[in-house]
């Protein structure tokens, strides 16, 4: 483990499975060390992020990138988990934000391990592969992410693995979710993705919100003012014991 700053912040720098994972530490950490696990895309839109950095929630990153959230992946990620919590004291309930193909990442370690899940911050999610990438279907992602899930063109369109097909198990394991998305993707259309999570999870469960944003595409992701979200998730953190 090396140490490096980040932006004025420490940052624990280590290697899981022999991938990249690092540690952002707040200065001031909230009692029982809360932290936001960015799934995918690290740094980037991240007002929310340093938003909650500066109230004391640590930030952490794991690096499973192009495997689009199949199983192996999700254990990966789970092995992550165990190593943040137990070495590094973290709670055992983070936040998990899942930005565009994050949002693979974020829904099914969430599906998987929901003892493990606090919060889940969907940002222009891809929450349907068959939607993105695909819609893309001679693009170099489509085929490793067929790859990645051992799927054909013609078995993915059975394929009922998705996050919009764990919507049902995050509300019914009570798992709070809030979703910002454009209503004018044309990357990750949110009439196939979000909307349609958001449709699954609210038959079983109040506990999710959804911010449209008019005329936005698939960028900028989250929102200018990171109050929306941050309020969202200190509520039902709060819910579960955490406080500053």
């Amino acid at each position: 483990m090396n140490k490096t700053d980040w932006f004025g912040y420490e940052q624990l720098n280590f290697e899981v499975g022999g991938r990249e994972s690092f540690i952002v530490c707040p200065k001031t950490p909230m009692n029982g060390n809360p932290w936001v696990w960015r799934t995918e895309f690290f740094g980037a839109f991240d007002t929310v992020d340093r938003a909650l950095l500066e109230k004391g929630y640590f930030l952490a990153y794991h690096r499973v990138s192009d495997m689009y959230g199949n199983p192996e992946s999700v254990e990966m990620l789970h092995e992550f988990y165990l190593i943040s919590t137990n070495e590094y004291k973290l709670s055992k309930k983070p936040v998990l934000f899942g930005f565009s193909r994050g949002g693979l990442y974020a829904v099914n370690f969430a599906a998987k391990y929901p003892d493990c899940t606090g919060e889940l911050y969907l940002d222009a999610p891809v929450t349907d592969i068959r939607s993105w990438p695909g819609s893309f279907t001679e693009s170099a992602e489509w085929k490793q992410c067929l790859e990645c899930y051992g799927l054909t063109n013609e078995t993915a369109k059975q394929f009922s693995q998705n996050p919009n097909d764990f919507a049902e198990k995050n509300a019914k394991d009570g798992i709070p979710v809030i979703i910002v998305a454009g209503d004018s993707d044309s990357v990750v259309p949110f009439s196939q993705n979000g909307s349609v999570y958001f449709k699954n999870y609210k038959k079983y469960s109040d506990t999710i919100e959804s911010i449209v944003k008019p005329g936005c595409d698939h960028h900028p992701h989250s929102l200018s003012d990171p109050a929306p979200v941050v309020d969202f998730i200190e509520k039902y953190a709060a819910a579960r014991g955490v406080r500053e």
